[in-house]
């Protein structure tokens, strides 16, 4: 008789991977939309997610597919950034305000201030605020404990807030 450990790690199945692309796809382009800003960029991290998914079907807990699939696309964004070296830590950065074109657009806003965050801060945040993980299932995915988690989210948050707060004297 198998194991009860074995039966959950292997039933995936082509219906079965199929409807965790249907059920996942678009809230994984858009966390990977979010943190890359590039379309083209945001659909070869979906791809590779649901790629390394269907290699290791075998061995996904199926409780666990959506965290997987997050934690894989986190990590191929976080490598991305690092290989194109396109974001710098806000510390680095300055603050452009004379080149900022006057908007009302909220988006607009966010996303650039999103943006000035590092990369880490920005991807727990997304992941919180716009995907709606609580903060136990961020560290899961992000690989960070649970008061690491905590901080990057209070430590963005507070840089998001004094960046929204300069370009209200812009806009």
């Amino acid at each position: 008789m198998p194991s009860q450990t074995s039966n959950l790690t292997s039933n995936m199945d082509v219906r079965a991977y199929n409807k965790i692309v249907d059920e996942h796809a678009d809230g994984l382009f858009r966390f990977a939309y979010s943190m890359c800003k590039d379309r083209d960029d945001a659909q070869d991290v979906v791809q590779d997610a649901f790629s390394k998914l269907w290699e290791k079907k075998d061995q996904v807990d199926p409780l666990k597919v959506k965290s997987y699939i997050f934690t894989t696309a986190h990590h191929k964004v976080i490598d991305m950034f690092r290989r194109n070296k396109r974001f710098q830590k806000m510390e680095d950065s300055t603050f452009h305000m004379t080149t900022h074109q006057k908007s009302h657009d909220l988006k607009e806003v966010l996303d650039e201030a999103l943006n000035t965050l590092p990369e880490i801060q920005k991807s727990v945040i997304l992941l919180r605020d716009y995907e709606g993980y609580n903060y136990e299932e961020i560290a899961e995915i992000a690989g960070l404990t649970l008061s690491q988690v905590k901080v990057y989210i209070f430590r963005g948050r507070q840089k998001l807030k004094s960046y929204i707060g300069q370009m209200d004297v812009v806009i």
